[in-house]
């Protein structure tokens, strides 16, 4: 029976503790609400001047520089490798021999075509002398010509795999690889040499929305590398993609004219800079200026010094963390510049200096 009561006046304490804490949180609030009532209730918001001014459109892109011509030479015949001219590291030139393939079989084969050649010309010959007299029909003299021209053919396919056994580069540059050995037994399609010709590079980047629209194909640009500070390079724009990448950025690529000593090498890091004309002054807004997204296309003005009065704006070009206002603003008004996400149309506030 003791027990029991004990129970009862605990529980009755601790309810009139929390009864009491309760009490004690609601004056609390009901003070803090009456501070609020006796104050302005106004929402502070940070703005800024709208003025016009003169935007800077120039900016520079980094990439990779990759060789203007790259080829890799490969073997057309079979057979074993006598001569290599070259080594990795050689200068060479349009039309220079590289290296030079055992001919031994194919100048067998060459003979022989010229052979069946030679033959089937007299063939040819005779069949005609035939022909006039009546000796022969015209279908056999047809059949005549035909292994004629049959043969030819035969032959110069066969000169062909004599004069390839000569590897000639088709482009001036220089020997990178080098991938075959003097001795070694190549077949069609076996690698020979890697030539890259650096006299001319292009520069790869990716440039935004804003940014490609302003640039076109033969542009010049200036390029940099970080290797050569004190040094400016030609560059012109040759390709630009007609479609965005993942990342929606637009894939460019930049011709580069190298110096004399060819000092750029592919695979460097370069800066192309796009220097643009100085444009006419604009207005332009901060990018958080805009009520939800730039997309929106809709502002807060402040008017009177305290009220929030929403606009609806035309936006423009997105320049870096401004966006130009082509329509719905003027140079002298204030626009709110944070803070919109607590505000409506005709809201009063407190502007923070």
């Amino acid at each position: 029976m003791k027990k029991g009561i004990i129970t009862v006046v605990s529980i009755i304490a601790v309810l009139a503790l929390i009864f009491f804490v309760l009490n004690q949180n609601k004056k609390s609030n009901d003070e803090k609400t009456a501070l609020i009532a006796q104050g302005s209730g106004a929402v502070s918001v940070r703005t800024a001047a709208i003025k016009r001014e003169v935007v800077e459109l120039d900016y520079s892109a980094n990439g990779n520089f990759i060789p203007a011509q790259e080829i890799n030479f490969s073997a057309e015949n079979s057979g074993r490798v006598t001569r290599i001219y070259v080594e990795e590291g050689s200068r060479v030139s349009k039309g220079q021999v590289l290296a030079r393939i055992d001919a031994e079989i194919l100048n067998t084969d060459r003979e022989t075509a010229e052979a069946t050649y030679q033959n089937a010309v007299r063939d040819l010959s005779r069949y005609e002398s035939s022909f006039k007299t009546g000796g022969v029909t015209q279908q056999q003299l047809d059949q005549a010509r035909l292994a004629a021209d049959n043969a030819k053919l035969r032959l110069q396919q066969q000169q062909r795999k004599v004069s390839d056994a000569n590897i000639r580069s088709s482009i001036n540059g220089i020997v990178n690889k080098k991938m075959i050995e003097v001795g070694a037994v190549v077949a069609p399609g076996t690698q020979l040499f890697e030539i890259v010709d650096v006299s001319k590079l292009k520069l790869q980047v990716n440039v935004n929305e804003t940014q490609v629209a302003l640039i076109k194909l033969g542009d010049r640009v200036v390029i940099r590398s970080s290797v050569f500070p004190t040094e400016e390079f030609a560059g012109k724009i040759t390709f630009i993609a007609a479609k965005a990448d993942q990342s929606l950025n637009f894939p460019i690529e930049i011709e580069v004219t190298n110096n004399k000593n060819n000092a750029l090498k592919a695979g460097m890091y370069g800066t192309a800079v796009f220097k643009f004309p100085n444009q006419g002054e604009i207005i332009t807004v901060p990018r958080g200026a805009f009520a939800g997204s730039v997309s929106s296309n809709e502002v807060f003005i402040l008017e009177g010094g305290n009220t929030a009065k929403i606009r609806k704006v035309v936006s423009g070009r997105i320049l870096g963390d401004k966006v130009e206002i082509l329509e719905g603003l003027k140079e002298g008004e204030t626009v709110i510049t944070s803070g919109q996400i607590n505000l409506v149309d005709g809201t009063q506030v407190s502007p923070i200096n």
